[in-house]
């Protein structure tokens, strides 16, 4: 079924294939099913919550206002914005000394606190070992500069943009990721960028599991110009996203983002859900999905790469989303995803609002681990 909301315009035909095969198989009630009070409520109550966020967007208070413009400048303001910095602390305990083992120790320590893992740590104090032995760093400034380098090293590489193939229609985006990353705020960040592109966008409602998605996943596409396709809650995923991509090809649309449910990365049975979904999509278009983008909240840590690592293992992801960086998160996650599978690092999340939502930087986000939200502007 074609939902529409405002932006939407007409339902769009299916062609007999939508309707026959083991994705389409759903009964003649699939169309009539209503929902129950719980999930009424639950809806309501998130959409409401959507749209408070966007009147928040808005309305931003007098603090908000005077934070740093410009995507980058608000990364390195929120990013570990605690007092503390392991350029604040080398620092202090350098004061009147030169580098030497200590020293070194006391930076494994905070690199390791920082989540940057155990095997990236070791390689970078590998490296830095051979530096100090040969007198290179001698100074608190110089190891502080050779650490910023050494994780840019880590990190450029996996800096590259999503790049649209603009001859498909649709370019199909699968987004995946467990429950709470920020999964659709992302696909509805992600729709507003490629809007404001000029690109003309399409959301597929295939989380059918969780009562408010859809629903969420609708303000999303109301907000933000892009046309929606949904069936009931609780319908099959593939047959949802079959359908939509069906839809999206009939009105030539550039790019077709398609939600996915949240799961667990170790639940075989959730992970071979979305292996079917991908299956489906290439029952219509062989070289879909053209990105598989994974979500992944910093704040989960050592978590997250495990996610990764398995998201990764199932489905053959192509991008990375690092969301809520501007909350307790420590950052090095990063390091050590980039690290442990170097894909791509398309977008990192700041904040709630849609410009909170921009464009990973190696060399900028290197600077604003080190020094920490006091110092990284100097």
């Amino acid at each position: 079924m074609m939902r529409s909301c405002r932006c939407a315009g007409p339902r769009a035909g299916r062609g007999e294939g939508a309707r026959r095969g083991e994705v389409a198989e759903r009964g003649e009630g699939a169309e009539r099913g209503g929902r129950d009070e719980d999930i009424s409520r639950s809806v309501a109550q998130s959409v409401i919550g959507v749209r408070a966020a966007a009147c928040d967007n808005r309305c931003m208070s007098a603090e908000e206002s005077h934070e740093p413009k410009g995507f980058l400048a608000r990364l390195r303001a929120r990013l570990n914005r605690g007092g503390a910095s392991i350029a604040r602390d080398l620092r202090g305990l350098l004061r009147g000394r030169k580098v030497d083992a200590a020293v070194l120790e006391e930076l494994e320590s905070r690199l390791l606190t920082a989540d940057v893992g155990v095997e990236a740590t070791q390689e970078i104090l590998s490296d830095l070992n051979r530096r100090v032995a040969r007198h290179e760093l001698d100074d608190v400034e110089a190891l502080l500069a050779a650490l910023r380098a050494r994780l840019v090293e880590l990190l450029a590489p996996c800096e590259r943009a999503l790049a649209v193939n603009r001859t498909l229609h649709p370019y199909v985006v699968l987004v995946v990721g467990v429950n709470g990353s920020g999964k659709t705020t992302s696909i509805g960040k992600l729709a507003q960028r490629l809007r404001a592109d000029g690109l003309t966008v399409m959301l597929a409602a295939g989380d059918t599991f969780r009562a408010a998605a859809i629903e969420q996943l609708a303000v999303w596409a109301e907000r933000t110009g892009a046309l929606f396709s949904s069936q009931r809650a609780g319908a099959d995923p593939g047959a949802v996203i079959f359908d939509a991509l069906q839809s999206a090809r009939a009105r030539h649309i550039d790019v077709l983002i398609a939600d996915t449910a949240g799961r667990l990365h170790s639940q075989t049975h959730l992970m071979d859900e979305l292996k079917k979904v991908k299956r489906v999509l290439q029952r219509v278009e062989p070289t879909a999905p053209h990105e598989v983008l994974l979500v992944l909240d910093a704040n989960q840590g050592q978590n997250a790469l495990a996610q990764a690592q398995q998201f990764h293992a199932a489905l053959g992801v192509t991008g990375l989303v690092l969301t809520k960086l501007d909350g307790t998160a420590r950052g090095g996650i990063v390091v050590a995803i980039a690290r442990a599978l170097q894909l791509p690092i398309r977008f990192v999340g700041v904040g709630e609002r849609a410009e909170d939502f921009g464009l990973f930087d190696a060399r900028t986000f290197a600077a604003a681990l080190v020094d920490g939200a006091a110092d990284a502007s100097t």
